[in-house]
């Protein structure tokens, strides 16, 4: 009888249940590869893996109890060898750098082909970090000095929160519209735009929204 090949095992964490799905059906038609265990949140995320360390995580941005960036730091503090994929519907061109500074081997977006994401699975599981080759060069360019260094306007200082907050602005999204988009009250995201104009000193909406829009731009493009 032959012997079946143990699996690497892969933690999911995505509030979304199609993804968890998706991502096991995916990883199941690999001889070395499974989704071991899921969470939809971070707080459940947490409690999993101080019962059942996997091999590798797979985490989302977006979590109702807070964010993926935020959790991927809390995770490299408790397990600074665990590999951590981030597998967002954000542009990496935004959040590629956060996730790395927070201790991530690698960002992909969920609209890539399954080749792309099982191919970036293995590359993190082989100790090296997964970005697009377009990311690459944008940090080679900021390290120079180049072109990335002037989209920044002082983003870093940003919550993650913030950023999304600020991009949707920047694509031209009313209050209630942003709200709805990222699940919050009229109200919070009031306060943040409140918040975005003190960080970026920005003295009245309209200045907010034309760095918003120029920045947006910017990084979209390469920037």
């Amino acid at each position: 009888m032959k012997k079946t090949a143990r699996k690497t095992r892969i933690m999911v964490i995505d509030d979304h249940p199609i993804v968890r799905c998706g991502l096991a059906n995916l990883l199941a038609e690999e001889d070395d590869l499974c989704i071991g265990s899921e969470a939809a949140t971070g707080a459940e995320a947490l409690a999993t893996l101080a019962r059942d360390v996997p091999e590798m995580i797979i985490v989302d941005i977006s979590l109702p109890d807070g964010d993926g960036i935020d959790l991927c730091r809390k995770i490299r503090n408790r397990h600074p060898r665990l590999p951590i994929l981030v597998m967002s519907i954000h542009s990496e061109v935004l959040y590629a750098d956060r996730v790395l500074r927070a201790g991530a081997d690698g960002y992909i977006m969920k609209h890539e082909a399954p080749t792309k994401i099982v191919g970036a699975i293995r590359q993190i599981l082989s100790g090296n970090v997964h970005v697009s080759p377009h990311t690459v060069q944008r940090m080679l360019a900021k390290v120079r000095g180049g072109r990335g260094e002037r989209s920044d306007l002082g983003i870093g200082s940003l919550t993650e929160r913030e950023l999304q907050v600020f991009s949707l602005i920047g694509q031209g999204r009313g209050t209630r519209e942003i709200a709805s988009e990222l699940g919050l009250g009229v109200k919070t995201v009031e306060t943040h735009r409140l918040s975005l104009k003190k960080k970026l000193d920005a003295r009245h909406l309209p200045d907010l929204v034309k760095r918003a829009v120029e920045w947006t731009h910017s990084v979209e493009n390469g920037g």
